[in-house]
């Protein structure tokens, strides 16, 4: 059971967070009439402080900073593949990021599937991309829940049974009102106290542990002989060299799909322009050695002896911090690890209902919905989205979301090509782009379940075959059907659909330059 003063700071963190929420309609208000843009992106108008921490809240989720120190825990080195992972996506997103809101905003995209519409004229490849980021997106929002009760369970604030359950909803329930009424602010506002107390408890917890063993080294030697070597240098702490090409992929294949999850796009299109996503991408590295000390904690369970439940090894952190740190600092950590997840599973919610609503209600079902309904059915669907997850944590085995999570990484992987290709090139027919998304994603699925659920999957024949990523195997099959397919139906004169992106000059000449956009 939790003492009361470590339950007194946790409350305390819970409250901040709701009362920021409160305040969050103050966030750059605008006179504007109610709109989708307006709900899901802030009318994008965050400058550069506010664009950090909402992106990096959004990116650093509350289950990785369980989940990676519990897989350094349980596997020592591969689990270090996510600090890789985190810089490759420095450089893409200063690159990528900032091109497609420029495109967004001269042509009032608020989603990936709104740009591959406009791009390629094709209604059914904008339909796949969007429904691929709706269903990698529910499992990830999901789990964002499992790392609340993870960290609720170990830090004994989880009591057993339905008073249990009704805890996480009353701590999810406030977000989600806020989110209902305020859309994409709300996380925002919420996003400077994560930043605060995981940059402030993290620290802490760091200092007790290097005060305790002495030293990173100490620390190290202390996990391996923990895992049955002899020291830092004979212990899974270190990559053999069967582990390093699983390793490389995943970090690149992680990367590549990082950028393409709808929740990271919502939260770089509320930047107010290109410049301030080129500096927030600069400025990302301050999360990446967050992440790197999450995981490095990991290690130092090892160090202590923290005996993790089997099968929840989640828990070794939050177990490590319960035993080192006095009752107020371990309610800190607790509510830091807790509002960590508040802000993503926002987000994520923020970004599927939107995703639903521009790209299969307004599409398909209701062509003519006004500004005002779009943003009453996104706030519905928004909230149907929390719920759901909650009923999925409830109603299903941990197990399920994280299988389902690390099928959705290497499915939204697949619209690699059409969203981040198709940004530089339209070379690429729609056609064999969709051939090529349906192959990768049959592909994919198919080397995950069959590996039992892994998304590191052996390929090649003989006595030595290689492991990599599920989801680089599957995007490079994507490529090279979407390839061999475009060069077909050139040679067979297909038409393309046509691409609304490129304005003729014409029609954009004595135009104002929408403020912040880059009109190169």
């Amino acid at each position: 059971m939790a003492d009361g003063a470590m339950t007194a700071t946790f409350l305390a963190v819970i409250g901040g967070a709701s009362l920021l929420a409160v305040t969050a309609r103050r966030l750059r208000p605008s006179g504007r009439l109610p709109s989708l843009e307006g709900w899901a992106l802030a009318d994008r108008s965050l400058g550069a402080g506010w664009t950090w921490l909402l992106l990096g809240g959004t990116i650093y989720t509350a289950y990785t900073f369980t989940a990676v120190p519990g897989l350094a825990y349980g596997n020592g080195a591969p689990a270090f593949f996510a600090v890789p992972y985190t810089v490759i996506v420095c450089p893409l997103a200063f690159v990528l990021l900032s091109r497609l809101w420029s495109v967004a905003r001269r042509h009032g995209y608020i989603t990936a599937a709104d740009f591959v519409r406009g791009r390629y004229g094709s209604p059914s490849l904008a339909l796949v991309v969007a429904l691929t980021g709706i269903l990698a997106t529910m499992p990830y929002l999901a789990l964002q829940l499992l790392g609340i009760r993870a960290v609720l369970t170990a830090g004994g604030l989880y009591p057993s049974g339905a008073t249990g359950d009704l805890v996480m909803v009353a701590v999810f329930a406030g977000l989600a009102v806020a989110t209902y009424r305020h859309g994409l602010r709300a996380p925002t506002v919420i996003s400077a106290l994560k930043a605060v107390a995981v940059f402030v408890s993290l620290t802490a917890v760091c200092w007790l542990v290097l005060r305790r063993f002495g030293g990173f080294g100490a620390v190290f030697d202390g996990a391996a002989r923990a895992l049955g070597g002899t020291d830092a240098a004979h212990s899974p702490l270190l990559l053999t060299p069967e582990q390093q090409p699983a390793y490389a992929t995943l970090a690149l294949g992680s990367a590549l799909a990082l950028l393409m999850y709808p929740h990271v796009l919502t939260a770089g299109f509320a930047a107010d322009g290109p410049r301030t996503l080129r500096k927030v991408s600069a400025g990302l590295p301050a999360w990446t050695a967050l992440l790197a000390l999450f995981g490095f904690l990991g290690i130092a369970a090892l160090a202590a002896g923290v005996r993790a439940p089997e099968g929840g090894a989640e828990a070794a952190v939050p177990m490590l911090v319960d035993r080192l740190m006095p009752g107020p600092l371990a309610g800190l950590v607790f509510g830091a690890i807790v509002v960590g997840a508040l802000v993503p599973a926002a987000v994520m919610s923020i970004a599927a209902a939107t995703s639903f609503v521009r790209n299969v209600y307004v599409e398909y079902v209701h062509p003519t919905a006004t500004p005002k309904r779009q943003v009453r059915v996104a706030k519905a669907v928004s909230l149907t989205a929390k719920v759901g997850a909650v009923a999925f944590v409830f109603g299903l085995r941990d197990q399920d979301a994280i299988n389902l999570q690390l099928l959705g990484g290497v499915w939204i992987l697949q619209i690699f090509p059409a969203v981040a290709v198709g940004l530089y090139t339209r070379w690429l027919h729609p056609r064999a782009l969709l051939a090529g998304w349906a192959a990768g994603m049959a592909a994919g699925t198919c080397l995950v379940v069959r590996e039992g659920f892994s998304s590191i999957v052996p390929l090649g024949t003989g006595t030595g075959p290689v492991e990599i990523y599920a989801g680089v195997a599957a995007l490079l099959l994507n490529l090279t059907v979407a390839v061999a397919g475009t060069v077909a139906l050139a040679r067979l004169g297909v038409p393309r659909g046509a691409d609304a992106t490129d304005l003729p000059s014409r029609l954009t000449a004595g135009r104002r330059p929408e403020t912040g956009a880059n009109n190169t």
